[in-house]
């Protein structure tokens, strides 16, 4: 059995996380560029105003982790989001946004943004957000968290019925232990988090984390705990963590 790994907190990568912002209002990005770039782990590399311009900017700054707001004109954040996620060499996208919209939620979900931070969000918070997603840690806020597992419990007693049935259906193609890490991953833990509980080492959770991502071929982790959510493998009373990682 392997030694409980004790959870710590995400420890800042050996180099400066390179953040692109990206946001229409120049007030916007002045305040998250002055808020951010105090951090010694974080080295603002570049600032755009619409999604078009992020890309030539990613193309040519190779940023780790891009911070995207989602109202923007001639592309917006989600589109681009989507248009980034498909590169080979794509960066993470943490979505920030004043709004909590279901579907704006999830489309960035489905298009692999790593984490959706509202602007109201505290400064630090919002500072460990990007280190987390550069550390592969997805983050969402707790806000953020809630609506989901509350979107995923909607419809009518016959959806929800059928939802539960495929959750499951899917959820049966894991090993007994993977399942185990994908209900915990349905309940924020991060991966330290889940290496204690489990009595596993944090390589075996990512190791597992994989093999779960590639069996039921999710995109990532936050659709992990949606379908976890789905099949009803989750307390009535669990609101979800912040950290779904």
């Amino acid at each position: 059995m392997n030694t409980p790994a004790s959870p710590t907190p995400t420890p800042a990568p050996s180099a400066p996380v390179r953040l692109l912002i990206v946001d229409d209002d120049p007030l916007v990005r002045a305040g998250l560029t002055l808020m951010l770039g105090g951090d010694q782990g974080i080295d603002i590399v570049g600032e755009g105003a619409d999604g078009a311009e992020a890309e030539e900017l990613v193309e040519r700054l190779r940023p780790d982790v891009v911070l995207m707001d989602i109202r923007m004109p001639v592309m917006d954040g989600l589109t681009a989001t989507e248009r980034l996620r498909r590169r080979p060499d794509a960066p993470e996208v943490v979505v920030l946004t004043t709004f909590h919209a279901d579907e704006q939620v999830l489309r960035a979900i489905r298009a692999g943004a790593a984490g959706f931070v509202l602007k109201d969000t505290p400064p630090a918070r919002i500072v460990d957000s990007v280190r987390r997603v550069a550390a592969g840690d997805p983050v969402l806020s707790p806000a953020v968290t809630r609506q989901l597992m509350a979107r995923a419990a909607g419809g009518g007693h016959g959806d929800r019925a059928d939802r539960t049935e495929r959750a499951r259906s899917r959820l049966g193609r894991l090993a007994e232990r993977e399942r185990e890490v994908a209900v915990a991953v349905g309940r924020g833990g991060s991966n330290a988090e889940i290496a204690a509980s489990l009595y596993l080492s944090v390589a075996t959770v990512k190791t597992h984390v994989s093999r779960i991502l590639a069996k039921l071929e999710l995109n990532n982790r936050v659709q992990i705990a949606l379908l976890v959510h789905d099949a009803g493998l989750l307390d009535t009373d669990d609101e979800g963590g912040s950290r779904l990682g």
